[in-house]
């Protein structure tokens, strides 16, 4: 028999960690945090950190791993299996979660010794996607690329006799980014015990095309009054994608980005294998005919604000922080509140507590300026889950990443279908396979 601990992640947006075991062998599916507050942590038992033979990381992003160091400051002393790419962005992540923690009046449960500690080891150097890695007699594991990050993959495992599918963060609608379609349990392949899917949309039906069409509509409504147009993305992730498509759909209009968002772009570059089809081209091409004005520092965008401002001239802005959480975002909130033609378009997911979420609540005459919300797909909705939940041969296909109310939604949805053995949790929650 085998147990998995939900100690966060399904039934709500955040803090992702799952801890699959008996009483021989245990393994541990990403370790985040949900930003509220000063942080809400996953619900870790301390007793059986210590006994883990294995970490897995799916991504950088916070959510799936900014508490990896506390599990060692609780007497892990292990490897983490990730991505050489997900390593190389963490200490980023580790720094930003740092300061925002501070800037709340909050403590980190862990310190720099623990961050020190963490031992990765890099999956794309052991096998290449698709290909099975024999890490111990008890625990294999196959992985792919998963289309939500630069990096970020999902997992097949192995474990005491057992298989596991973990989606990871999953999206085929990435502009840049490439996916691996998991083959070996796809369409009529060999049956797994537990899926773990990524549901983060729930019961949203569109599909990328439509969202793109009413952010270009809401974009082409600031710009054409004359506003500045403001985009606050994650470092790593939807911004280049939206980078690229705002700079095709508005080729006259100047877009000024801040500096480590094309950092990120240039490591894409980098990796080119993590990219689809003819994106490599695409990529190199954008960023030889310098399509970006670069925001380097204060003073820089201060006098581009300035002179836009001065001369009524429309441009869209990028900034890294997608719930305008750091003095950064602060700055550019205090700058377009002085006009009402200026706009913020928020395009991903807004924790309670932020910022962001706070001006999403204000009216526009409230707020200073306009604000609007246009997701663009990074996860799966309706559509990708239904599809994914019916070519899997799953005992258990648990669907999180979304609010409890949302993921009962979808799953009564998609049991009115047909689909079977769907389980909707929330932290705490155990299943036995």
């Amino acid at each position: 028999m085998m147990q998995l601990n939900v100690w966060g992640g399904a039934g709500e947006h955040g803090r992702s960690c799952y801890w699959i075991g008996n009483e021989q062998t245990s393994i541990l599916l990403d370790c985040g945090v949900k930003r509220e507050g000063f942080g809400e942590y996953p619900l870790i038992d301390p007793t059986k950190v210590a006994e883990l033979d294995a970490v897995f990381l799916s991504h950088a992003h916070e959510d799936h791993s900014i508490a990896i160091p506390s599990l060692y400051k609780l007497g892990y002393s292990g490897k983490v299996y990730t991505t050489r790419l997900t390593a190389q962005q963490l200490p980023g992540y580790y720094a930003a979660w740092e300061k925002h923690v501070k800037l709340q009046g909050g403590e980190l449960p862990y310190d720099e010794a623990d961050i020190a500690r963490v031992q990765y080891v890099f999956i794309e150097d052991m096998a290449p996607p698709q290909q099975w890695i024999e890490l111990s007699p008890t625990l294999s594991i196959c992985w792919g690329r998963s289309g939500h990050m630069l990096g970020s993959i999902w997992m097949l495992l192995e474990i005491d006799g057992k298989r596991l599918f973990f989606s990871g963060d999953y999206s085929e609608d990435s502009l840049l980014l490439g996916t691996d379609l998991p083959k070996d349990i796809i369409n009529g392949g060999i049956p797994v015990d537990v899926a773990i899917i990524d549901a983060a949309y729930s019961t949203d039906t569109e599909y990328q095309n439509e969202k793109l069409e009413k952010l270009f509509t809401t974009a082409e409504e600031i710009l054409n009054e004359g506003g500045q147009l403001l985009l606050p993305v994650p470092v790593c992730g939807r911004g280049q994608d939206l980078l690229l498509l705002m700079r095709q759909r508005f080729p006259e209009t100047p877009i000024r980005a801040e500096y480590e968002l094309i950092q990120a772009m240039e490591l894409m570059l980098q990796h080119a294998d993590w990219l689809k089809p003819g994106m490599e081209h695409i990529l190199t091409e954008a960023l030889n005919n310098e399509s970006f004005e670069l925001i380097h520092n204060e003073d820089q965008r201060k006098r581009l604000f300035h002179e836009d401002m001065t001369n009524s001239r429309a441009a869209i802005w990028f900034t890294s922080d997608g719930m305008m959480q750091s003095p950064k975002s602060q700055w550019y909130y205090e700058q377009f509140r002085t006009n009402m033609t200026n706009g913020i378009l928020l395009t991903g997911h807004v924790a309670m507590g932020t910022r962001a979420q706070r001006l999403l609540a204000m009216s526009d005459e409230e707020r200073g300026c306009q604000l609007r919300m246009v997701r663009y797909k990074i996860h799966q909705g309706l559509p990708d889950v239904r599809k994914m939940t019916q070519s899997l041969n799953s005992k258990y296909k648990l669907l999180v990443h979304a609010p409890k109310k949302e993921t009962d939604a979808l799953l009564k949805q998609l049991a009115s279908e047909g689909i079977e053995h769907l389980l909707s949790l929330q932290p705490g929650d155990t299943v036995n396979f």
